[in-house]
């Protein structure tokens, strides 16, 4: 197997060929101690493959595995393309070493993909957040960095926006936002009030929708829950889903949680229905953010 040293390759491809190889195996029956001994590689090899634990995958392996489990030919191709697609580069290596933790590593990738953003947040996701905003955030919690870094650490949270306000083919976003997040104090009155016509602003794009979810209805389930995102991958041109919908969860001291079990991520849709149901509607959100930016620069 190729070396797992260097840049960070694109992760989703990874993903859906560990899945599609996993997949084709257990359709035949095949362990995999088996399956790996009959390609000439190591099970932990194999193992690292299916568990998208390998940065690359080579092509001859994949194509190996593809006779072994009887691969339709279309199909082994498809296979292919994704192990090519996995060997990519990501954008975000540019950021390499300002996060250590593997796991939101994956979530900056996994988000670069996904087709839709369901989230519900107390402070402003950072995928809408200003320059200011995301500055004051961030100084407050990496303390003793170097303004460099916290300008990189800035940049990529700009950069990562992109996903949402680029002209082709934009991530759609709903974001359940708490009231809170509108009364907490970050970075001073003219860095909340720039924040929050921002918000009221973005929120009218079409692949964006902000909701604010006020005090008066009570404690939101969401509440009891903590802040989440559900990220959904789409579907393929035949209609199957690229990748499963997952759930993040962005970890404070400790690693970030995904949950991909159907039934959680289920749960959470639900969860996010609640939330939703008692959210002022677009306009009033609108409304609320505009009113509570004027009482900033009053």
């Amino acid at each position: 197997m190729d070396s797992d040293e260097g840049a960070e390759p694109s992760t989703l491809p990874r993903r859906q060929l560990g899945r599609f190889l996993r997949e084709h195996r257990e359709a035949i029956g095949l362990s995999l101690a088996k399956a790996a001994a009959l390609v000439e590689l190591s099970q932990a090899a194999l193992q690292r493959i299916e568990a998208t634990r390998t940065k690359k995958v080579r092509a001859v392996d994949v194509r190996a595995l593809c006779e072994l489990y009887e691969v339709p030919r279309d199909e082994t191709v498809r296979a292919l393309d994704l192990a090519e697609q996995a060997k990519v580069t990501s954008w975000y290596t540019a950021f390499a070493g300002l996060y250590s933790d593997p796991t939101f590593n994956m979530y900056v990738e996994l988000s670069a993909s996904a087709r839709q953003l369901v989230s519900y947040q107390e402070i402003v996701f950072g995928l809408v957040q200003t320059p200011d905003y995301a500055r004051a955030l961030i100084s407050s919690f990496y303390r003793e960095e170097s303004p460099d870094d916290i300008e990189r650490r800035v940049g990529l949270r700009m950069k990562r926006q992109s996903i949402v306000t680029r002209k082709a083919d934009p991530v759609r976003l709903e974001l359940l936002l708490h009231e809170s997040a509108l009364q907490r104090m970050v970075g001073g009155p003219k860095v909340m009030a720039e924040q929050l016509r921002y918000l009221a602003e973005i929120g009218k794009r079409p692949n964006v929708d902000i909701r604010i979810h006020p005090y008066s209805a009570g404690c939101a389930q969401g509440l009891l829950h903590g802040p989440f995102v559900i990220l959904d991958f789409g579907a393929d041109v035949r209609g199957r889903p690229v990748e499963p919908p997952l759930v993040y969860f962005e970890g404070v001291g400790k690693p970030d949680l995904y949950l991909e079990n159907g039934g959680d991520v289920r749960r959470y849709d639900e969860l996010a229905s609640m939330i939703r149901s008692a959210a002022h509607d677009q306009v009033q959100s609108r409304e609320l953010l505009r009113h509570t930016a004027r009482e900033y620069e009053a």
